[in-house]
């Protein structure tokens, strides 16, 4: 009986052992992944990507069109100079090429005697016409004369002042004239030469509005068919030389007119533009080449390194004040060399990525390549 109840007791110690060894192992186990879970959440962060940013502007900036031409002026920008009656060339006072302002004597002629005798008989005959009509008057006055009669003397002084106010207007007198530029331009052609006998209407020479001070096109330049619906009149314009000497030396201008077809010859549009070019070095005949400002307007300018181009379209990294970056989406309106012109919903406060953005994701760590957190 003692024997048996030793054995019992012997068992309950057993079971006493085993539990509390469970009960430390259990606990041994909960701390030990305690400390797990704690060393796990106080590993480090993913790093950072480096990258490089700028800060967004917003300006002005168009489309270049490239264009290719020659200073020439189109033939509603030529005026020739002429005269109303036969004349004599007495002294040439300018040459082609040459720079003229309005007033500039041209050419000095003189009028053909029968063109100065018909301008002394129309005065004559204003005088004779005039007396005519007052003697008849005076005897239908008198009840001489019939109403007939007085019409007949009316319409003929009129015809004589008609015809003295045509001769007047020719500008016809005895001696010398001197013909004047109408406007400031360039000489383009001289038609006749010193002592040459001049009909009425011929040309003596043709001056073209050099100076671009109308609207009227002074410059012809072609342009890509590609590129000619983003052409309009009023674009700007900058004149750049071919030669050597020109090739630094640019001056604007506005586009007057866009060709509706291409030439058959140089397979371009033509596009007229009109340039102040004044006393410049581009005279009529120099080649040019030239950068049209098409779809100009303002837009946010950014490096084309910023711009990146996904299955939704194009899209830019800027850094928040937390240095994660964030993707904004954008439109690209114009290309003008290494920039963009695009539209979209950008910080001005916040850089924008223009190298390592390749690697971002929206949200993303960032820290500028020196090291410190842009």
């Amino acid at each position: 009986m003692r024997n048996r109840l030793f054995a019992t007791r012997r068992v309950h110690i057993a079971l006493l052992t085993i539990a509390a060894g469970a009960v430390f192992t259990s606990s041994a186990c909960h701390s030990s992944g305690a400390a797990d879970s704690a060393a796990a959440d106080s590993s480090p962060d993913k790093p950072a990507v480096s990258v490089q940013t700028v800060r967004p502007q917003r300006g002005a900036i168009a489309q270049p069109v490239r264009a290719y031409g020659i200073v020439a002026a189109s033939a509603s920008n030529v005026t020739t100079i002429n005269l109303p009656y036969i004349a004599r060339v007495v002294q040439i006072r300018v040459q082609p090429g040459q720079t003229v302002t309005r007033g500039t004597p041209l050419v000095a002629v003189q009028a053909d005697p029968a063109a100065v005798l018909a301008a002394t008989q129309a005065k004559s005959a204003v005088t004779l016409a005039q007396g005519e009509l007052a003697r008849t008057q005076s005897l239908f006055d008198k009840g001489l004369a019939t109403q007939s009669q007085l019409a007949a003397a009316r319409k003929s002084a009129d015809d004589a002042r008609q015809t003295l106010a045509a001769q007047n207007q020719s500008g016809v007198a005895s001696g010398n004239k001197i013909v004047t530029a109408p406007f400031d331009g360039v000489v383009l052609q001289l038609s006749v030469a010193q002592g040459d006998q001049v009909q009425a209407g011929a040309a003596i020479l043709q001056l073209t509005g050099g100076a671009g001070n109308d609207m009227r096109s002074n410059v012809t330049l072609g342009v890509e068919p590609s590129d000619a619906a983003q052409v309009h009149p009023g674009d700007t314009v900058t004149l750049h030389g071919l030669s050597a000497t020109l090739a630094k030396k640019a001056i604007d201008g506005r586009v007057v007119l866009v060709g509706a077809s291409i030439d058959p010859q140089s397979q371009l549009v033509d596009v007229g533009a009109n340039v102040p070019l004044g006393q410049s070095a581009f005279i009529p005949g120099t080649r040019v080449n030239a950068d049209i400002a098409t779809r100009n307007g303002v837009r946010w300018i950014v490096p084309r390194a910023a711009v990146l181009k996904g299955d939704k379209g194009a899209y830019v990294f800027q850094v928040d004040a937390q240095n994660k970056a964030r993707r904004v989406a954008v439109a690209i309106e114009v290309e003008n060399g290494d920039r963009y012109g695009v539209d979209g919903a950008l910080n001005q406060t916040q850089a924008l990525v223009v190298s390592g953005n390749y690697e971002l994701e929206d949200g993303m760590a960032v820290r500028g390549s020196g090291g410190a957190p842009r």
